[in-house]
């Protein structure tokens, strides 16, 4: 069987999907779905975590319901399209209506899949609305002396580089998005293992503390802060 190019670059690296989809049951059907399928997924359950997701987040897609708690998916779309972010979108909903249709199109969404539908469709519209995805101006992000890849996944600095891993890689991309923000422990825990993972919340401490090795590893002239009880900063040393 002949390998494409495109099925060879989604091999060596992972596409990455935000799925906001509140009925659990069917976001945990579409998450082993597209796993499965060889793509890297964040389940959401709400709008307004989608939004908070996608500000914070390098997706390479997102499958958004409409009708969904605390903020609906059109108004996530809007407001990422207000705001410049050109990620392609795939809306989902139990409506066939139209209006549905045109409203979400308007506002910039890539393409609209109504429920139910067949799981190779589903694949095939993602597939579709990644492969035209604009070029991105931020696939590096710069703080103080320091580089993160978001697509290599390195972290470079005056004294050389590291490939970080998955969970390394998230946290300090929430971070370096993020300068002298603070980001409490359990955004860090509800972004990267899950809100109802069985995970100990002190793995976000064990992670940064491997981050601050690197970063002096590498003569970063940033620096991760903690604030007890709260969460961490990441910020340039004067």
């Amino acid at each position: 069987m002949k390998v494409t190019t495109e099925v060879k670059e989604q091999r060596r690296r992972k596409m990455r999907l935000l799925l906001a989809e509140d009925e659990k049951s069917l976001s945990k059907a579409l998450t082993k779905i597209l796993e499965h399928a060889n793509y890297s997924v964040d389940a959401v359950f709400n709008g307004q975590e989608a939004l908070e997701y996608l500000e914070n987040g390098d997706y390479d897609g997102a499958i958004l319901d409409i009708m969904m708690p605390k903020m609906d998916g059109l108004t996530v779309l809007r407001q990422i399209r207000e705001e410049g972010n050109l990620i392609p979108v795939l809306l989902l909903t139990a409506k066939s209506e139209v209006e549905d249709k045109v409203t979400g199109l308007d506002l910039g969404a890539n393409d609209y899949l109504t429920k139910p539908f067949a799981p190779p469709e589903l694949l095939a519209r993602i597939r579709a609305m990644t492969r035209t995805r604009p070029a991105q101006a931020d696939t590096e992000l710069h703080l103080g002396n320091i580089t993160l890849n978001t697509t290599s996944y390195e972290l470079l600095g005056p004294g050389g580089s590291f490939r970080l891993t998955n969970k390394e890689f998230q946290m300090m991309e929430m971070l370096m998005r993020n300068p002298s923000q603070l980001i409490p422990t359990e955004r860090f825990m509800d972004k990267i293992w899950g809100y109802d993972s069985d995970t100990d919340i002190h793995v976000v401490w064990v992670y940064i503390s491997y981050l601050r090795k690197k970063l002096t590893a590498l003569k970063a002239d940033v620096a991760i802060k903690a604030s007890r009880n709260a969460g961490y900063t990441l910020h340039i040393q004067e």
